[in-house]
C-alpha cells in the first residue's frame, strides 16, 4: 500500500503506452530527472525489454528493479520500478510495427495500472502515448484511453482536459464531426462538464475559488442571436444557474478573445464547446507542456499529451515536456486528493 502520511511522495504507476512509438524514450528522459523523483515515486508499467532499448539510445542506463507484487513497491534506492504483467519479444516492439502481442500488452498495462490505483496501491496513473487504430485492428473496442478508463473505473462522467501553465481547457465535446457539434451541446451535457471541471479545479488542483469561463460557439458568441441562439437560449441560463457556489463560472464569452484573458489570469479554466476551439489555443502557447487529464475519474489520470510518433521512434527527437509534466500533475493532484478526501 502506498504511504498515507500526506507527506510522503504520492506513488505514480506510468503506463509505457506502445512500445513501438516514442513512449519508452520520453519516459526514460523523465525517469532520469532528480526533482521528479523528489515529488513522487514513479512505477513503470510495460516491456523492461523496451524501457532498456530506450535506455541505450539515449545513452541513460539505469537499474531496473522488477516488481512482482505491489508490496514491494518500496522506494527504489536509484533503482526504476517495474511491473510487467505481460512481457514482449524484441519482434513485437520494432519501431512503427506493433503486433497482435504488442497491442494486447499495452491494453494489459493500463489495466494493470488502473487495478492497482483502484485498490490503493498507488495514488495516480499516467499513460504514454497509444495508437489506437492499431489497437482497433485487433478487436480493441473503445475509442481511446479515456472511454477505456471510464469503464474499468466503472465512472458515471469522464471530462477531458487539457492543462498547461497558463491556460486550462476541459471540453463539452471532444471527437465528433463539427457538423454534429451543435446537437450535441444540450444543457445537460454543459451542466455536467462545469460540474465536474469546477470540482476538480477545488479538490485535485487545490484551488480555493475557481474561475470558470464558458466559451461561446458561434462568432462573437452569437451576436444577440444574431450569429446563433445557443448562447442566448441554452448556454446563458446555465452560467446564470450556478449561484452562490465555492466556484464562479461565467460567460458565455467570444473564443477569439477569452483564451486571452485566461492566459492573463482573469479565469482559472475554459469550458470549450469543442476540440479545435480548446486544444489550438493551448497547443500554442504550451505545445511541450500541456497534459491531458480525465476529469471525473475515482482515480487520479494524467498523460502526455501527443500520439506514439512513429515517424520519431528511435530517433531520439522526441520531446520528453509533455510527458515529464504529465507524471509531475499526476502527483500534485494525488497529493491534493490527500488533502480533500471525498
Amino acid at each position: 500500500m502506498p504511504p498515507t502520511d500526506e507527506t510522503a511522495k504520492p506513488v505514480v504507476a506510468v503506463t509505457m503506452g506502445d512500445p513501438c512509438g516514442v513512449g519508452p524514450e520520453i519516459l526514460v528522459e523523465a525517469l532520469c530527472l532528480d526533482e521528479l523523483h523528489q515529488e513522487c515515486l514513479p512505477v513503470v508499467v510495460g516491456s523492461p525489454l523496451a524501457l532498456l532499448r530506450a535506455m541505450e539510445l539515449k545513452g541513460k542506463i539505469l537499474p531496473i528493479r522488477m516488481v512482482r507484487h505491489p508490496s514491494e513497491l518500496s522506494p527504489p534506492n536509484g533503482d526504476v520500478l517495474v511491473i510487467c504483467p505481460s512481457e514482449l519479444q524484441h519482434d513485437d516492439i520494432v519501431y512503427g510495427q506493433p503486433t497482435e502481442a504488442t497491442c494486447r500488452s499495452v491494453v494489459g498495462w493500463i489495466e494493470e495500472s488502473v487495478r492497482l490505483a483502484m485498490d490503493g496501491h498507488v495514488d495516480a496513473v499516467c499513460t504514454c502515448p497509444i495508437h489506437k487504430a492499431n489497437l482497433h485492428r485487433f478487436g480493441f473496442p473503445f475509442p481511446g484511453h479515456t472511454e477505456l478508463l471510464k469503464h474499468l473505473t466503472r465512472a458515471e462522467d469522464v471530462v477531458m482536459m487539457l492543462a498547461g501553465p497558463r491556460l486550462r481547457v476541459s471540453l463539452v465535446t471532444i471527437h465528433h464531426a463539427i457538423a454534429d457539434v451543435p446537437g450535441l451541446l444540450t444543457a445537460d451535457r454543459l451542466v455536467r462538464t462545469i460540474r465536474i471541471t469546477a470540482h476538480s479545479l477545488l479538490r485535485d488542483f487545490g484551488l480555493e475559488a475557481p474561475r470558470l469561463a464558458v466559451a461561446g460557439l458561434n462568432p462573437h458568441a452569437g451576436e444577440e442571436g444574431r450569429f446563433g441562439r445557443q448562447e442566448r437560449d441554452v448556454f446563458a441560463p446555465i452560467v446564470q444557474s450556478f449561484k452562490g457556489l465555492p466556484y464562479t463560472v461565467s460567460g458565455p464569452f467570444p473564443a477569439d478573445t477569452l483564451f486571452h484573458r485566461v492566459y492573463q489570469g482573469e479565469f482559472d479554466a475554459v469550458v470549450a464547446m469543442y476540440h479545435d476551439q480548446g486544444l489550438i489555443p493551448i497547443k500554442l502557447v504550451h505545445f511541450h507542456e500541456a497534459v491531458n487529464v480525465s476529469l471525473g475519474l475515482p482515480i487520479v489520470r494524467t498523460s502526455a499529451d501527443h500520439g506514439t510518433a512513429y515517424d520519431l521512434a528511435g530517433t531520439g527527437k522526441a520531446h520528453p515536456g509533455s510527458m515529464i509534466a504529465a507524471i509531475r500533475l499526476a502527483a500534485l493532484m494525488a497529493r491534493n486528493r490527500r488533502s480533500h478526501p471525498l
